[in-house]
């Protein structure tokens, strides 16, 4: 079949026109003064990233390690330009002093319309992807429920949960004898108990009733390796109108309601038989009656709950008199499961993983925590009591360091940036454009942290604590826009290590993968999960 000069000039412009849109911003860096790489290579491994040709982790390490001595490099976001920031200082400076230039985090979901999609607005309207004055205003309202002195009270429901498993795996390895477990698996349900208890008001078991509808529900919710769904959030990136003309929702419609219909529940129940419980649901009937919690003031003394905790800035101790829709309230909650149900059991299996391959850290560890146990004599542990165990903080903060839960974070320049290293390296950042903080990188380069591939809690001892520098060590973000969960993070995680060192040792066993390698694709997840034989103590 011919084809006629018309119809082949068409599909020639049509093909030149792709290209030019493709390349359109391929040599946006050649006149900047700064590094670069080359437009083909980003988009190349966001392309083997998605089909799980190597780990995430590798993709920072490739944006980070070409240029070691420039300290702003760019690069591409698919097709649209990107920075990289390479220096602390400079981190600290763009993102602390100069905050009001990059306040967002990336538009996760452009032009998202709430009123067509219920499920994504519990996302969209979540503390972590608010936008400029609704961001603050939410930033400042949240604040008080996460203080110090709030913790201390929410410990209590803390504590029941890793006791009540730890006594269950006793229970269980004295009926069964050896215990071989999945730590991911193992720590899914302990977060799930957590988060259930103190974010949404309810006691679950995990490990009596493994498949409690609660469970199976925070299981939909939470970011599985997988081509489809690293697929899903990329088209959602690409093309949100047309997704959701497909009427396409990132979550699962039925866990999104089932989440949704439980605080309301709770939140009735409680108004009616005047139950007060020390969580989230408190918090939110609060703020649904008009109230505003107050910033209590603390005297804090530096490093008293832990080397990583971030503080507040003056934006979350301010006062606020928006008032908040209930979804915008429940979204909070949402937020509060969807990251504490994943991020610590994250981390908490690749914790676990450190404490089998270095045996001498889990037995000094396991030294402090008895002793410290024996000094309670027979009383209930407390926030406190914690925070004074400065090993196990030791232990935790490098744990945080190898294994950041969110090795990259990300901010969007919302207004013209003028970025100046004094050395005629001078150029504007563009209001929109997106800029990557390597936190991962920075925890593994040499420069920063000797020898960093060993897992060594005596980095952050009190000798060696202030030699390290404070802008490169990010486990919780930085700037006002860090995470506002660290203190209940840590006292999960330290808690949860306390109860289950006490009875049981970590152990290497036949599923055991020494060295531990991370599986190819998006996200953190071990190659062939983190086995662990606990043995019972005697």
């Amino acid at each position: 079949m011919e084809i006629s000069l018309l119809t082949l000039l068409i599909i020639l412009a049509v093909i030149f026109l792709c290209y030019m849109s493709v390349t359109k911003n391929f040599y946006y860096f050649c006149d900047k003064p700064v590094a670069s790489l080359k437009p083909t290579i980003p988009i190349i491994n966001t392309f083997l990233l998605l089909f799980e040709k190597f780990s995430f982790f590798d993709l920072i390490d490739q944006l980070y390690k070409p240029f070691p001595n420039s300290k702003i490099i760019g690069t591409f976001n698919l097709l649209s330009p990107m920075w990289v920031v390479r220096d602390p200082d400079t981190v600290k400076k763009m993102f602390v002093k100069d905050f009001d230039h990059f306040v967002d985090h990336q538009s996760f979901i452009k032009d998202f319309d709430q009123s067509t999609n219920e499920v994504d607005a519990l996302f969209t309207n979540s503390l972590f992807l608010l936008k400029q004055q609704k961001w603050r205003d939410m930033r400042a309202t949240l604040s008080p429920a996460f203080t110090g002195s709030k913790m201390r009270l929410m410990f209590e429901l803390v504590r029941e949960t890793a006791k009540a498993m730890s006594t269950h795996f006793v229970q269980e390895a004295k009926t069964n004898g050896r215990q071989v477990h999945e730590m991911k698996d193992v720590f899914s349900r302990f977060t799930n108990d957590v988060i259930a208890s103190c974010a949404f008001g309810i006691k679950v078991d995990s490990f009596a009733e493994k498949e409690n509808s609660f469970f199976t529900m925070a299981k939909k919710m939470s970011f599985r390796p997988g081509k489809l769904m690293t697929l899903k959030f990329t088209l959602f990136m690409m093309f949100p109108k047309v997704m959701q003309k497909l009427n396409m929702s990132i979550f699962d419609r039925d866990m999104a309601m089932f989440f949704k219909q439980i605080i309301r529940d709770t939140i009735q129940t409680r108004e009616k038989h005047n139950i007060v419980r020390p969580d989230m649901i408190n918090l939110l009937m609060q703020l649904k009656t008009g109230s505003n919690i107050s910033h209590e003031q603390e005297n804090k003394v530096k490093d008293a709950e832990g080397f990583a905790t971030v503080e507040e800035s003056a934006i979350g101790k301010s006062t606020t008199s928006r008032v908040w829709t209930e979804t915008e309230l429940i979204a909070q909650c949402f937020l509060f499961f969807l990251a504490g149900f994943e991020t610590a059991s994250t981390f908490l299996q690749f914790l676990s993983h450190e404490l089998v391959v270095n045996t001498e850290v889990q037995q000094k560890l396991y030294e402090e925590i008895k002793s410290f146990e024996e000094g309670l004599e027979g009383k209930p542990l407390s926030y406190d009591d914690i925070q004074k165990m400065k090993y196990l903080d030791m232990v935790i903060t490098e744990g945080l360091r190898k294994w950041p839960p969110a090795p990259v974070i990300d901010r969007e320049c919302v207004k013209d940036y003028v970025y100046d290293e004094g050395n005629g390296v001078k150029f504007t950042i563009e209001k929109g454009q997106l800029i990557w903080i390597p936190i991962f990188s920075y925890h593994m380069d040499p420069k920063y942290f000797p020898n960093p591939e060993k897992f060594d809690p005596e980095r952050f001892s009190d000798e060696n604590k202030d030699s390290i520098h404070p802008g490169a060590y990010l486990p919780f973000g930085v700037g006002p826009r860090n995470c506002i969960g660290s203190r209940f993070a840590l006292m999960e995680v330290k808690a949860v290590i306390y109860y289950l060192l006490l009875n049981f040792s970590f152990e290497v066993c036949e599923k055991t993968q020494i060295p531990l390698k991370l599986r190819s694709g998006f996200g953190m997840f071990a190659e062939k999960g983190v086995w662990v034989d606990l043995k019972l103590r005697k």
